[in-house]
């Protein structure tokens, strides 16, 4: 492989002279630039200078010319390499006299205008992606379109007049529709936008207003750049795109967009032709961070630990194909490698307590990887443990520990590959309590193993310590049971999703089973328990029933026992003034005293006659008194004659049998007053 290098070097070294008279591009920092603005795409970039005459290079290559670098001009050439970090050596007298091996020389033939490889006219395609009120339309069109004839297809696509359309995201600027794509010297992929000021929105659109603002708002993006420890607070149109964010940042920091290592950006912002208005950063402020992605020169220095490269430029995609012809180190591609950065840890070394660590674990996995992960538990293990098992058997979920270990090659791409894929995401979420923990420190690492045996015995912490680094992260999955908890499975960092999803539903698939056993047996005890509480709630209900009827007697005997007091007592009383009116009584005239005797016969209710003389001149109070003495009181009954009817009682107290004309005798009855 070094042999075939060094003999395409030597080739293009030796071409140079033809090839830049081929370009005219002598400037190697010309050459970045338009390979900058072809997303790297060589055989574009030379397209994009040479005249149109001499033809368009093919862009299928075979395999055995996979060194496409050869083809071009020497200066694009030069600045591929020193792109992948290759020095080419200056030619000398020896080098360049020196004849390339024969297999070189016809695989590599100098581009000259007698002898270059010209193929059938073959226009460049360029793909865009056109958002309206959140439409998105896909084109492909030749670079010899005009930007009117997108307008066209548009008017048809979207059903937007021409004449009320505006046509943005042009890096440029705003170009006229008579412009050729050619001339502006476009990456094969990009990115537009249309705004009709003139249209309002309908109800149907009311949506896709927030889309349009955004586009118009005005973003800060506070970007710190790590190595020279300065702040640039930069203020960009929602239009702007990514790229174009990032070119700037070259202009300030001498850093070029491949070299460009970033933290900050959100999950969503996968596409540097994406504008920021769509890319999902915060409004009205978001802060970002940069520095110089290392070299594989300064990878072998003993530095400190570089932070993950959250998103690499689009135009860097091509270097991963064989990132080893350029000199880029594995770890480098796995954003482990060293730089003068460093990466915060993902939890605090001895911390007070574990939720702490946790929702500083939870801040950091969300800066790294973004916000689309696993809902972390925030609390103890042994609050997990109780929030997954304790529960009713329908409630009870299985527990899955994750822990990560920054010094494992494999935790960046099990984190932002595995652990946030939207299907691991949400079928943990549905069915596990996911609980985390950072291993990286010893002290974290020793700590988590002292919870291990308290809540999972001595067996799971000595598999645990089985595990070297580089099979780090691991994801154990713990199923509750009646006496013990047990780990069903230890998934390590080097899967894939689909083979994690297949051991995630297989652990739920022995949970599931486990859990309808548990489900049947809960049901039956609180069957039997519910049998027991209705009999419990019979017995007390009957207890009360029997107790109130207690009571009830109680105070029915009680209230009959007043009653029959208080009538006693109103008897003792009335027969207290019975006779005391009996003894008031005058004594009874004889018939033959010679005085006025009133025989008086005085029929009772009962029917019974009671008789008595009296002197004509008594007054009628002692008539009324005899009565009462009787048992008839005068507040009770009232003493009436028979005819005509008259009302003695109402008649005055004082005056005489003679006045009230009861005399020599009457007969009177007794009524009980109403």
């Amino acid at each position: 492989m070094d042999a075939v290098k060094e003999a395409m070097r030597r080739t293009a070294v030796t071409e140079d002279a033809r090839d830049r008279a081929c370009t005219g591009i002598d400037n190697i920092a010309e050459a970045i630039t338009l390979l900058e603005l072809n997303n790297w795409d060589l055989v574009a970039a030379i397209n994009g200078v040479i005249p149109q005459e001499n033809g368009i290079l093919q862009s299928n290559f075979s395999s055995e010319a996979s060194q496409a670098t050869m083809y071009g001009p020497p200066s694009l050439s030069e600045a591929a390499d020193a792109a992948a970090g290759s020095a080419v050596p200056p030619p000398s007298s020896s080098s360049s006299s020196s004849s390339p091996p024969s297999s070189s020389a016809s695989a590599f033939c100098p581009i000259t205008p007698s002898s270059r490889h010209i193929v059938e006219r073959q226009p460049r395609l360029l793909n865009f992606r056109v958002e309206y009120r959140q439409r998105s339309v896909e084109l492909v069109l030749e670079e010899g379109n005009t930007v009117g004839e997108i307008k066209q297809i548009l008017e048809t696509e979207l059903g937007v007049p021409v004449s009320k359309m505006q046509l943005k995201g042009w890096k440029s600027g705003d170009v006229s529709d008579s412009t050729v794509l050619r001339s502006l010297h476009l990456p094969k992929n990009n990115s537009l936008y249309v705004l009709t000021p003139d249209i309002a929105p309908t109800a149907s659109t009311s949506k896709n207003s927030a889309l349009q603002d955004s586009l118009n708002q005005n973003f800060l993006l506070v970007i710190s750049h790590r190595e020279a420890q300065r702040d640039y607070n930069l203020n960009f149109p929602g239009s702007r795109t990514i790229q174009e964010v990032k070119r700037n940042i070259s202009d300030l920091t001498n850093i070029p967009v491949r070299h460009q290592q970033w933290e900050g950006w959100p999950a969503s912002a996968s596409d540097d032709s994406m504008t920021l208005a769509l890319s999902g950063i915060s409004y009205p402020c978001h802060h970002l961070s940069v520095c110089r992605r290392s070299s594989p020169a300064n990878a072998q220095e003993p530095t400190e630990e570089c932070a993950d490269v959250h998103m690499i430029s689009d135009s860097e995609g091509d270097d991963y194909e064989d990132a080893s012809e350029f000199g880029v180190d594995d770890s480098e591609m796995f954003g482990v490698g060293s730089s003068s950065c460093r990466k915060s840890p993902m939890m605090p070394e001895n911390s007070e307590n574990e939720t702490d660590a946790l929702i500083h674990f939870t801040s950091e996995f969300s800066s790294r990887y973004g916000e689309t992960h696993p809902m972390f538990f925030i609390g103890s293990l042994e609050a997990a443990s109780q929030e997954a098992f304790h529960g009713k058997a329908r409630d009870r979920k299985l527990l899955a520990i994750y822990l990560h270990n920054d010094d494992s090659v494999l935790s960046n791409v099990f984190c932002s590959q595995m652990m946030c894929a939207d299907s691991i995401v949400s079928y943990l979420s549905q069915n596990f309590i996911t609980w985390a923990w950072d291993v990286t420190k010893e002290a974290n690492k020793s700590r988590l193993l002292t919870m291990c045996t308290r809540h999972f015995g001595s067996v799971v912490t000595q598999t645990i310590r089985t595990y070297k680094t580089d099979q780090f992260p691991l994801l154990l999955i713990v199923m509750g049971k009646r006496t013990s908890n047990e780990v069903l499975n230890v998934i390590q960092g080097n899967t894939t999703v689909d083979e994690l999803m297949m051991r995630l539903m297989g652990a739920m698939e022995i949970f599931t089973a486990q859990q309808q056993e548990d489900i049947k047996d809960e049901d039956e005890r609180e069957a039997r328990e519910m049998v027991k509480r209705e009999q419990d709630e019979a017995y007390r209900l009957s207890l009360e029933a029997d107790r109130k009827k207690r009571e009830a007697q109680e105070r029915e005997e009680a209230e009959q026992f007043r009653l029959e007091q208080m009538r006693k007592e109103q008897e003792e009383e009335k027969e207290a003034i019975r006779l005391s009116l009996e003894q008031a009584l005058p004594p009874e005239p004889d018939e033959e005293s010679g005085e006025q005797i009133s025989k008086l016969r005085i029929r009772t209710p009962s029917g019974e006659f009671l008789e008595r003389r009296f002197l004509g001149s008594c007054k009628l109070q002692v008539l009324f008194d005899f009565v009462a003495s009787k048992g008839y009181p005068f507040e009770e009954f009232k003493l009436l004659t028979t005819f005509p009817r008259r009302n003695i009682t109402q008649l005055d107290p004082g005056s005489t049998l003679l006045e009230a004309k009861l005399f020599p005798q009457e007969t009177l009855f007794l009524e009980a007053k109403e």
